[in-house]
């Protein structure tokens, strides 16, 4: 490899290269790219301290410096670490792709995984009192409660990702089949079994939409005030306030309702592949190949199980 010295802005300029392709392909969320991008700066900036212009110049040691403070001054979490090495992974395969490096230095880097704690989850109770609470005296804000309440079922019912749920266009939804297609991460797509009480809180949001559509609105299912795609940053904002309206003792948030979704899910069932691959994960655990299950199964898993799926 050259040892070619290249300023700062030209290591910002690589990044900025490869998160513009991350971006062209849907292979990450706006979120995860900010995320990668921050990482990266991170990277940039530390082998410039170390007086290295060259991508070249990371090596074992280096990403050790750089790496190992992070966790033993707790300035990142371990989650945060772990993206962190994700993105210079991925960014290093990008420079050996384009023959700019002969190997990647991060990909054999490991760091000792830290205990994850189990997410907070509410009780069937609690979700029953948030998704069955009365709408709104006025009209406004009972148009946006129940935009609001077809967003919760949702995701409640199928456990997407908000950012899933974000992008979902309206013929994504199959409402005579009761399925929903997403695509999630990695552009990996799912098709997902959609419950009898999202369906008919959905079908409630359609009938009111319109009344949301501006001149450039396009074919979101979910719309803002505006008339554009309701972002993840909307929604997430919308529950917390819906929650709060209705007297929910808890922080609400998107990946809440998703980690409620997962936990009752596997409490009636039993059934940990079946909800994996619901889910859209890759693995049971970070080390565990991904088990393929057949629709069928988990439709009717889903069916048995879910409680608000039940006849």
């Amino acid at each position: 490899m050259s040892g070619t010295k290249m300023p700062l802005t030209q290591l910002q300029q690589d990044i900025d290269n490869w998160l513009d392709i991350l971006s062209s392909q849907r292979y990450a969320s706006d979120h995860t790219l900010a995320a990668y991008q921050r990482d990266l700066n991170k990277l940039a900036q530390f082998l410039t301290r170390e007086n290295c212009h060259d991508w070249a110049e990371l090596d074992n040691d280096r990403l050790t410096r750089f790496i190992g403070p992070l966790l033993s001054t707790n300035s990142l979490l371990p989650i945060s670490v772990q993206r962190m090495l994700s993105a210079i992974r991925g960014f290093y395969d990008w420079l050996v792709q384009q023959h700019r490096l002969s190997y990647n230095p991060a990909k054999a880097f490991k760091i000792k995984r830290q205990h994850r704690e189990l997410p907070k989850v509410m009780d069937v109770d609690l979700v029953n009192q948030l998704l069955d609470a009365p709408a709104p005296d006025t009209p406004h804000a009972a148009k946006l409660w129940l935009r609001d309440k077809a967003i919760m079922e949702l995701l409640y019912s199928s456990g997407l990702r908000v950012s899933e749920l974000s992008n979902c266009l309206l013929n994504d939804i199959d409402l005579s089949s009761a399925l929903i297609t997403v695509i999630g991460k990695g552009k990996k797509t799912r098709v997902l079994p959609v419950g009898r009480k999202a369906i008919s809180a959905i079908k409630d949001w359609l009938k009111i939409r319109s009344d949301f559509i501006k001149a450039e609105t396009g074919n979101h299912i979910f719309l803002n005030e505006r008339g554009g795609r309701f972002t993840e940053r909307g929604i997430q904002q919308a529950l917390a306030y819906q929650a709060q309206r209705v007297g929910i003792p808890q922080h609400l948030h998107p990946h809440l309702l998703r980690h409620c979704f997962a936990s009752h899910l596997l409490e009636s069932s039993q059934d940990l592949r079946a909800v994996q691959e619901l889910l859209g994960h890759a693995s049971i655990s970070t080390t565990q190949i991904y088990t393929h299950l057949d629709y069928q199964h988990l439709a009717q898993v889903y069916d048995q199980s879910h409680p608000r799926a039940k006849k």
